[in-house]
This record gives structure tokens, sequence and C-alpha cells, in this order.
């Protein structure tokens, strides 16, 4: 089959198409031949060995040292089962069948730059006639980490003021709706040139970073503070997001180092979202409803993986990036 790999650390050109031995499914495992996969910023910074400051060692031990470990990357998939490994059946709630359209990730596996992908039959779910494969893999994984820093770290509620800092990003363009939906207050902070797609998305209120740094002075526009500060892309500290929190806020730092990892606590909260099927049905149910849009930037062929993540490098992607295999 063929697959997108790289030998070394670097930028983008180290990425290159080639021929790879089909996985094989292991127990408890399905093979699903990949009709799309997300080109995520978590690529992006595995591909470079650009880890958040503090956190370059213990990432090089996950990842490979001197080269890297895993030579396939993407975790954000979604195609069609083709076989089912020994047990897969077995697998509470997986239920799947040759020939089944699904959507998933694969963590710290990876391995989605390819035509074909081996994964547990519990980090997959049945993919919505109504929404396509690329749809599907852009939204897992800014979808499932807008999801739990919001739901499950900040306990977003109706009638909320909430900050969402890199407004216009794959964590941020699910991040602004999944509030909007929830009856919160939105303001967003992003370009100026994405204050539309951010408005269009659910923002009353829209900062363009490039006139008005938000550096955690207070806000005069809202003086009273925000319930919730949910910072994608770290340019935020702990001390900054408090200073932007209203009495009873709490601080989300989705991109945090290791320092501000050690600093979040009690009203500042950090950590990594966990990947988890009934997330991504419910997601994929947003989006097939109509609740949820998926904002698609670019989607390349696989021989353009290099393109695409020049894309992720530059800072300026909005919403998905996405490699289309079918």
């Amino acid at each position: 089959m063929r697959a997108v790999v790289y030998d070394r650390y670097g930028p983008p050109e180290v990425l290159r198409v080639t021929e790879v031995p089909d996985p094989r499914p292991r127990a408890r495992e399905v093979l699903v031949r990949v009709h799309a996969v997300a080109v995520t910023s978590a690529d992006a910074r595995i591909r470079a060995a650009r880890f958040p400051r503090g956190f370059g060692i213990p990432a090089r031990l996950v990842f490979g040292i001197l080269r890297p470990r895993r030579r396939i990357l993407g975790s954000a998939f979604s195609g069609v089962v083709e076989a089912i490994g020994p047990r897969a059946t077995d697998v509470e709630g997986a239920g799947l069948s040759v020939g089944d359209e699904v959507s998933g990730m694969t963590g710290l596996g990876l391995g989605g730059y390819a035509e074909k992908l081996a994964v547990r039959a519990d980090r997959v779910v049945p993919k919505p006639a109504g929404v396509t494969h690329e749809e599907a893999a852009g939204l897992l994984f800014g979808g499932s980490t807008a999801l739990y820093f919001l739901r499950d770290l900040g306990g977003l509620t109706a009638g909320q003021r909430v900050l969402v800092v890199g407004a216009s990003g794959a964590i941020g363009t699910t991040a602004v709706q999944l509030a909007r939906l929830a009856g919160a207050e939105v303001t967003a902070v992003t370009s100026g040139a994405n204050a539309a797609l951010v408005t269009d998305l659910g923002a009353t209120r829209v900062i363009d970073h490039t006139t008005t740094a938000v550096t955690g002075d207070p806000d005069p526009d809202q003086p009273e503070g925000y319930d919730l500060v949910l910072d994608t892309v770290g340019v935020l500290d702990p001390a900054q997001t408090r200073r932007l929190l209203a009495p009873g806020g709490t601080g989300l730092l989705a991109a945090a180092d290791l320092g501000q990892t050690l600093r979040a606590r009690g009203d500042v909260r950090t950590g990594t979202s966990p990947e988890r099927a009934e997330d991504f049905a419910h997601l994929l149910g947003l989006a097939e409803r109509g609740d949820l849009r998926v904002v698609l930037s670019g989607t390349h062929p696989l021989a353009d993986a290099a393109a695409a993540h020049a894309v992720v490098d530059s800072g300026r992607k909005v919403g998905n990036v996405v490699l289309s295999l079918s």
C-alpha cells in the first residue's frame, strides 16, 4: 500500500510517499481502508520534534530519540472497514462489519497517512451518512479536544461568558460552536481576516489579535471578566489567564508547556484530552444534524502531505487540513 513516511525529524520536506506492507489487524483490531485523514498541529509537532517547552525529552522517549519510531503520522481518520481481526467483535459497543463506514482516532499509534490502517475496534465509531469522510476526519482531533476542555474541565453551561483564543483553528472553530450550542456568549480572538467566519460560527464579539493583543490585561469591553477562558494556541500563561476570569471562572489551557502545566491548578486547568468513542459519536451526530459545521480550509491528495504540513507550520491554518485518499 501507499503511505506517507518520514525517516528523520525536520521540515515538511522529510515526508515522502512510498510503498509499505499492508498492516494486518491483530486481536480486537479492525483493518480500515482510509478515505481521509486530518493533518493536525500534533502531527506537525511530532514531525519536526517541536514539542512544548519542557516536554522534549519525554516526547522523544515516546516517538524516538534520534529518529522517528513511528514512521507514519496521522491519528484522526475516516474510512471503510476492510477486515475484522480476531475477537474484534467482542469489544463492547463495536458491532462492526466489513463494509461499514467508520471514523476514529488512533492515539499514540498514529499510522493514518496510509491507504490502510489497523486500529482497535473500540477507537472507531460508525460514520453518519450525512457526514463526508473529509468532514469526519477533520472534526475529531480539534472537536474532541474542544469538547473535553469546555464540557469536562470547564463545566460549560448556558449563560456563561466564554473567551476562545485561537478561535479560527481546528480546536477553536469547534469550541465556538459548542459554546454557542450550550447557550453561552462567545468572544472569539482571531485575526480580522477570520472575523466573519467565527461570527458565522456563533461568536457574538470578535477581538482582532493583530490590533489588540490578548496578554491577560482586563478586557475593557468585558470588565466583569469571563466565566471560561479557553486558550487553544498557548499565548496565555496561568497568571495572565487568571486576570481575565470573573469570580468563580475557569481558565483552560489546551496548549501548555511543562512550566504552565505545573502552575495550572485550581481555577486554571490543562491536560491531554482523552480519545473516547462516545465523544466521536456525539460530535459526528452534531455534524450530521447540522448543529456543528466542520471548517475545512484545504483538502490535499496523499502525495501533497508536505504541502499540507507547510500550511500547518505557517500558523495561519483556518479550521482543518485533510488528506483525501478517496
